[in-house]
């Protein structure tokens, strides 16, 4: 591309000369403004993380137009109508068009126009995954998940969670928390948004995370931008007694369906201390819904005692330690009297298969009258979390309300 100056004035005029540096000032006629643009005219490697400026001296800016590919980058005025910044970083590689007009208080105008390319140096960590999908409905306890291919460094946290722009129908409450590859669901570093209390209800949510120019290392920056719009569906919470062996499911706050279940027998304490066949007390968040899914004892192997591997329909997770509210193929006389499963919900058919079609990702499940307490970072565990202590896991370590959608 070849990197230009053009400048026109209202009057004629003269224009400063681009010298790859801090940036291009161009003056006209005697009384008219002079106006400055950073990066510099002709500049080949500009830092994207510096964003754009446009400065008037002697004057007040009018119409700034800065572009990439033909489309409008935003950016924000300040209330003295001197000064033009870009609201997000650069695009590495990207090739921007920069115009800008300033009028001084006799009338006298200068034109300011400026080319310059942003370096090509990205990082290799990059944005791997947000969660949920586009267009997905999700439930009301449904966290945000941006996912990394590798450890973000400490020092790139900050601007990341400043550079995350997540709107709502309803503006809510919430905070992000970093997550490091141990304690990700799925083995992959995250910063995690949680709601302070449920979502509302039938709204729309957009997450855009602008990490294209972040300074992520030495001299190396984001790679690109990536969007995600999905709905919270109605209000879907579950509540499992261990005592009563019942399930009382709620929509919209009203009961919908109940049905008598049987919980985890207990029994088995491995070497961790854990007892891995009682099912775990806390709120649950359904994560994902598997027709036939294949199960297995943890821990264990072929021939060990208590082992069994069974494949069970109507499979809907709800931790990453094996639970799952699914079909009952064991004693029918276990459901609603006893505690006799693996540590899971088993469930009658036709209840299982319901649930498995009418549930969200993301849908609260309470559990109560264990003796095993669910971890905060067992599969979606997060409302196990007090919110300060939520909170406190952000590297700006502060509350943010989303914007009005």
């Amino acid at each position: 591309m070849a990197l230009v100056l053009g400048l026109a004035t209202a009057c004629g005029g003269s224009s400063g000369g681009g010298d790859g540096g801090g940036g291009t000032t161009t003056k006209g006629d005697d009384g008219a403004p002079q106006v400055t643009i950073a990066p510099a005219n002709g500049d080949g490697k500009a830092r994207p993380d510096q964003g754009v400026t446009v400065m008037a001296a002697g004057g007040k800016l009018g119409d700034v137009s800065v572009k990439l590919k033909g489309v409008d980058v935003p950016g924000s005025l300040s209330s003295d109508k001197t000064k033009w910044r870009s609201n997000w970083t650069l695009q590495p590689g990207g090739s921007y068009q920069v115009s800008a007009t300033a009028t001084s208080d006799k009338g006298k105008s200068v034109t300011a126009t400026s080319a310059f390319r942003t370096t090509r140096s990205t990082a290799a960590t990059r944005v791997n995954n947000v969660v949920p999908s586009q267009n997905e409905t999700v439930g009301t306890g449904m966290p945000v998940f941006v996912q990394f291919n590798k450890a973000v460094p400490e020092k790139a946290k900050p601007a990341i969670e400043r550079a995350i722009e997540i709107s709502s129908t309803t503006p809510t409450e919430g905070a992000w928390r970093w997550l490091s590859a141990g304690e990700s669901f799925n083995g992959l570093p995250s910063v995690v948004f949680r709601p302070k209390h449920p979502w509302k209800a039938r709204q729309t949510v957009t997450v855009k995370v602008h990490f294209a120019g972040l300074k992520i290392g030495d001299n190396v920056f984001g790679d690109r931008d990536t969007v995600r719009t999905f709905k919270i569906g109605d209000s879907h919470v579950v509540n499992i007694n261990a005592r009563t062996h019942r399930a009382v499911v709620k929509k919209n706050g009203q009961t919908v369906r109940t049905w008598g279940v049987s919980l985890g027998s207990g029994g088995d304490v491995q070497g961790d201390g854990v007892d891995h066949l009682l099912t775990t007390s806390g709120v649950h968040l359904t994560m994902d819904h598997v027709r036939l899914e294949r199960m297995r004892p943890p821990g264990k192997k072929k021939g060990d005692p208590g082992w069994y591997d069974e494949k069970v329909p109507w499979a809907t997770r709800i931790s990453n330690s094996g639970e799952y509210i699914h079909q009952n193929m064991d004693d029918p006389t276990c459901l609603g009297n006893r505690n006799c499963s693996h540590g899971c919900v088993r469930s009658p058919a036709n209840d299982a298969q319901w649930f498995f079609h009418w549930s969200y990702r993301g849908d609260l499940v309470t559990i109560t009258g264990t003796k095993r307490s669910l971890q905060w970072t067992n599969g979606w565990g997060y409302w196990q979390l007090p919110f300060s202590k939520w909170t406190s896991g952000g590297a700006l370590g502060k509350p943010i309300t989303t914007s009005h959608a």
